[in-house]
């Protein structure tokens, strides 16, 4: 096997996906990719749009004699989540994506890979391309910034789409149809933390966190693998109880959708001290390594002598800091009832960071159930208050609820099984598909998520098997041509 991807089947899927890898794309930082997808649609002619929300609409008419079929919606989105290997070096603004085939697995090299939703956005431009497809009348729409709060669905508006079925390709198992998704809410605690001079006789390191796996905060979470952050926060509190140890400045996580893989602080430790601090962090870290053997066997703890730091927290203050986090509930909080092997409700401690006098703690609240959702916003307020933070909530989407007798699944099952010979599983996802957002303005669509299978989205190891690619491309235009549905 080549190891060039545009050569793997399907041909049209992956040479689109290719091009996607060529352009910077991630959250945030979209033009390039808003343009480029844009050009795409006026180039082949078209009807294209690009809303106020950055959003691109690309409208193809229905093959001859099908102009009388209700529309169907094909909708990914273009942006994606920028995570790295420490020390690999990309500039995720400028430098493309390396992919690179391994096995049976499209990955990338140091980098998350994109597949997420880059494999979806290509699979839809190849319909929009394709002149041999039957199919009724069709609208693409690529979304902007899904990955950092879903501006983009939410700023969609109610009247611009046309038709009356939705197929969200945003799914990360192939044989797998998604009819739910959970709602979210990301939460803000700020600390204040006043500042003190370093006092005389201290030692300066900084210690680093890194080698976790990360993941999806949604898909992932019940997976048992560990939070940078809350690690860090286990190693701190050890050191600042039993060693004196002070704080001067931190940062964990980049992302509230990605379970945080690594973490450094900077700290101050008495000299005196300093010893039984690195004998100490040596034990800890072997014992916790030991904890996540199984779910997340490349944990790495370690200190390094720095010059001191100048100014550290008061240590009254960030002692409640301590407190706070370790208190603060991260991962699963409840299983649903009603879907087995379902997370309803969880939270994920993505970021902490320091600057300009205070800490701040982000995280990312999910429910399938708006009631619990809210609950948990109310735990964290509490928690706020005891350790005297401030909190903000914002951002929140609202959930998907499940319709086991929509037109569009029975049809797809019946697809589906024919193709493959077995059905297909039907489930809802604990992540916010953006289906959510739509169907609030769009009320009326029938609405389904479907998608190749994809391993670790969101981090390093993210990849994308090439053989579901090929099954789920097939499914897609097999049921673009079975149209209509009913």
């Amino acid at each position: 096997m080549g190891n060039d991807i545009r050569e793997q089947s399907p041909r049209e899927v992956w040479r689109h996906f290719y091009s996607l890898t060529r352009i910077p794309r991630p959250s945030g930082h979209e033009e390039n990719i808003r343009a480029f997808i844009a050009d795409f649609g006026r180039n082949l002619g078209l009807e294209t749009t690009v809303d106020g929300a950055g959003n691109v609409i690309i409208r193809k008419p229905a093959t001859p004699g099908r102009e009388e079929q209700e529309g169907i919606i094909l909708q990914a989105h273009f942006d994606m989540v920028p995570q790295k290997n420490a020390g690999t070096p990309h500039d995720f603004l400028a430098d493309p994506i390396e992919p690179v085939i391994d096995g049976g697995w499209v990955r990338a090299a140091g980098t998350t890979l994109g597949a997420d939703n880059g494999i979806g956005v290509a699979a839809a431009m190849a319909v929009l391309e394709s002149d041999s497809i039957r199919h009724g009348p069709l609208e693409a729409l690529f979304t902007s910034e899904e990955e950092t709060g879903m501006s983009g669905a939410m700023g969609l508006k109610p009247g611009l789409l046309r038709g009356g079925i939705l197929m969200n390709l945003d799914s990360e198992e192939e044989g797998e149809l998604f009819i739910g998704c959970a709602g979210g809410l990301d939460a803000t605690m700020t600390f204040s933390c006043a500042e003190q001079p370093v006092p005389a006789g201290y030692l300066g390191f900084v210690i680093t966190l890194r080698g976790l796996r990360g993941g999806h905060s949604g898909m992932d979470i019940n997976l048992g693998r560990g939070n940078a952050n809350k690690i860090m926060n286990r190693v701190l509190q050890e050191g600042y109880l039993r060693h004196g140890l002070l704080l001067a400045s931190i940062e964990g996580g980049s992302l509230r959708n990605a379970i945080p893989r690594e973490s450094t602080a900077t700290v101050a430790v008495p000299g005196s001290q300093a010893g039984d601090f690195l004998e100490s962090l040596a034990v800890q870290a072997a014992t916790i390594k030991t904890e996540l053997s199984s779910a997340d066997p490349g944990l790495q703890i370690e200190a390094v002598r720095v010059p001191v730091p100048e100014r550290v927290i008061e240590a009254g203050v960030f002692g409640k800091l301590l407190d706070a986090v370790r208190a603060c509930p991260d991962g699963v909080m409840r299983m649903s009832v009603d879907m087995a092997g379902l997370v309803e409700t969880s939270t994920n401690l993505a970021i902490v960071k320091s600057r300009n006098g205070s800490v701040e703690v982000e995280c990312l609240l999910r429910s399938s159930v708006a009631s619990a959702r809210d609950d948990l916003a109310a735990m964290m307020r509490s928690l706020s208050d005891l350790a005297g933070a401030a909190v903000v909530f914002e951002g929140g989407y609202p959930g998907w609820k499940p319709d086991p007798a929509a037109p569009i699944l029975r049809s797809m099952r019946e697809i589906y099984t024919g193709k493959c010979g077995k059905p297909p599983e039907v489930k809802a996802v604990h992540a916010g598909l953006e289906c959510g957002i739509i169907g609030a303005a769009y009320p009326l669509l029938d609405m389904i998520s479907f998608g190749p299978t994809i391993r670790y989205p969101h981090s390093p190891d993210e990849k994308v098997e090439i053989s579901s690619v090929g099954r789920f491309w097939d499914f897609l235009v097999e049921t673009l041509q079975r149209a209509p549905f009913g």
